[in-house]
């Protein structure tokens, strides 16, 4: 779960952080953002979190 958000955010910083997204971008797994696969294509690489949708392992 390393692509979640690694704080739990709360009012407008979660709403601030959403807005700025695609729909597709991300879901909500309880408290957590989780990035999609297709935004990580968007971001182009690989950071090395092991995130959950990473496509680039």
């Amino acid at each position: 779960m390393a692509d979640e958000a690694r704080t739990t955010r709360t009012g407008s910083e979660q709403t601030d952080t959403a807005d700025s997204l695609a729909a597709e971008d991300f879901y909500y797994d309880g408290p957590y953002l989780v990035f999609t696969e297709a935004y990580h294509r968007k971001r182009g690489y690989c950071c090395n979190s092991g995130c959950r949708h990473c496509p680039y392992r």
